[in-house]
């Protein structure tokens, strides 16, 4: 309850705010909903005072991601934010959407079909392959041999009980090292987790670092790893690591359903075991680690190659560009 009152909170100091901006002329209003959906709620009111367009680009489908992730465990809670999702996604003239997973979803929730537009993610342009100097800060945390690294958040989503699952079935391959490069909430957890399992000499966690810093980071793993939680609503979605992973030009190696896991196995960039299963997952991990350098190398090609074709940036801003222009005649 306390987090539905602050995203109502945030909603209504935003849409005052937004009354401000009333007198002001404006052509277009494009909203970034990543989390939560209530970003949607200011757009709302402008266009109800000034008659403008609204273009929401739907990162995660609500109220289904807080039930996935047990932010929100109140029935009466969701069934309150189901139905205001429906207010505003119906109330929206182009709704953008990072998978086309999320389709059927919208539909059902009443949105009409020429109103949905597919909109991947792409990639800060500094996600791009390189190689860092010998002597770079980099390599002297990289422990010695086969290197899975994970980056981003450390969280409920990213189901850690099966990265630990998977790195203990291979705990004895003491030259395949799990690095992870974040935080979050389940910091704490993972940091004990690795104790009680007898795993600190091939799990290692490296904090945080700045973005800009992962290309680097990335630069010197063998694999690269994305994982999500074993729920219906997240084999939607395209987790936005895939994005920035193929752009390094390196092998992914996944445990996620649905549209993550067909990307990366139909790029030919990597290969993706079933959510939750940790047992696949190290079955994944050693196929990997018995492959050639040079058959690795081709993988990572092959994903950056499927990157530029699907999801580069330039390509990405042009097509957007075409829908608003529909809206400026």
């Amino acid at each position: 309850m306390r987090l539905a009152l602050s995203y109502l909170s945030s909603a209504f100091f935003e849409s005052f705010i937004a009354l401000f901006q009333a007198n002001k002329h404006f052509d277009l209003v494009f909203v970034f909903q990543p989390s939560p959906v209530t970003t949607g709620l200011p757009a709302l009111l402008l266009k109800r005072l000034c008659g403008i367009p609204i273009f929401l680009w739907v990162q995660d489908i609500w109220p289904e991601t807080l039930s996935a992730t047990g932010m929100v465990r109140s029935k009466t809670v969701l069934k309150i934010v189901e139905h205001l999702v429906k207010i505003i996604y119906r109330s929206c003239d182009r709704l953008l959407i990072q998978s086309e997973a999320f389709e059927p979803r919208l539909k059902r929730l009443g949105v009409p079909t020429n109103r949905i537009c597919y909109f991947p993610n792409s990639a800060e342009e500094f996600y791009t392959p390189m190689d860092v100097e010998i002597n770079a800060p980099e390599r002297s945390a990289m422990p010695e041999g086969f290197r899975i690294m994970f980056a981003g958040n450390i969280g409920t989503a990213q189901d850690f009980p099966t990265i630990l699952a998977a790195a203990e079935n291979l705990k004895n391959y003491t030259d395949i090292h799990w690095i992870i490069l974040g935080d979050g909430s389940m910091r704490a957890w993972v940091e004990d987790e690795i104790k009680s399992r007898g795993l600190e000499a091939t799990v290692h966690l490296l904090g945080r670092h700045p973005v800009t810093t992962m290309p680097r980071f990335f630069s010197l793993a063998d694999v690269l790893l994305v994982t999500l939680k074993s729920e219906r609503i997240f084999s939607l979605t395209i987790p936005s690591k895939v994005q920035s992973y193929l752009a390094c030009a390196k092998p992914i190696l996944a445990a996620i359903d649905g549209e993550g896991a067909r990307i990366i196995e139909e790029s030919g960039g990597g290969m993706a075991a079933p959510a939750g299963d940790a047992r696949a997952l190290a079955e994944k991990v050693l196929t990997m680690y018995q492959q050639p350098k040079a058959v690795l190398a081709e993988m990572g090609k092959d994903g950056e190659k499927y990157f530029k074709i699907h999801f580069e940036r330039n390509s990405l801003i042009n097509r957007l560009n075409a829908w608003i222009f529909e809206f400026s005649k």
